[in-house]
């Protein structure tokens, strides 16, 4: 009898060791989900507040706004036509020959590449810093290389505040002003980049001094 609530008793503590070591493996992988789920939340992106209508209103420009002539860049700095046409001096060329006649704007339209979004994020990001034409000429200066940590790397060349500038940039708080650029790009039935409006006219592809000077002064003509 001795011996068989020995078993009995044996039996017990092995059920009963099964359990704890049940309840405490039950316990391991609750604290690894807690942790994992803490480590998500802090390594997450922050949330970026909406875009007011103020500052979805702003563009990057060059000269006044009480311009009598808009020429209106739509860019994407994966286009390497765009990076062509920004190396031909031709914006430069129309700025100086035009003066005061003439606001240059760029708008974002960026489909060309995959990470022509975010690039288009970034220089929007630079432009909250007052640095947009900077930032611009750098990227393409260092085209193709337009991932996310070249996009830093560049902000922290040109001395921008790079927590700002990362803050923007990893929470998307620009997204909202790019896609309204490549919406209204869209909505203009514009076939790719560069595109260029004049007053409103349309003039595709990456125009020479001649063909835009040509939209430039007929709008002049009939001031």
């Amino acid at each position: 009898m001795s011996k068989q609530k020995s078993k009995k008793q044996i039996r017990r503590e092995k059920v009963r060791a099964e359990k704890a070591r049940k309840k405490w493996m039950s316990y391991g992988a609750l604290g690894l989900l807690v942790i994992a789920l803490v480590a998500f939340i802090a390594t997450r992106p922050p949330k970026a507040p909406p875009l007011d209508e103020a500052r979805l209103a702003l563009n990057p420009n060059i000269g006044l706004a009480t311009a009598k002539v808009t020429v209106t860049e739509f860019g994407d700095f994966g286009c390497s036509a765009c990076q062509s046409w920004h190396r031909s001096g031709v914006k430069e060329q129309i700025l100086e020959t035009y003066g005061d006649d003439v606001q240059f704007v760029w708008k974002d339209f960026p489909v060309i590449t995959a990470q022509s979004p975010k690039a288009a994020e970034a220089g929007q990001c630079a432009f909250d810093q007052g640095m947009f034409w900077e930032y611009h000429d750098l990227l393409y200066a260092n085209a193709p290389a337009i991932g996310v940590d070249s996009l830093k790397e560049y902000a922290a060349e040109l001395g921008l505040d790079t927590a700002r500038f990362d803050a923007c940039l990893d929470s998307g708080q620009n997204k909202e002003k790019t896609a309204q650029s490549e919406k209204e790009a869209r909505q203009l039935a514009l076939p790719g980049t560069p595109a260029f409006l004049v007053n409103g006219q349309k003039v595709i592809g990456p125009s020479s001094f001649e063909t835009l000077a040509t939209a430039i002064d007929t709008v002049l003509a009939e001031e």
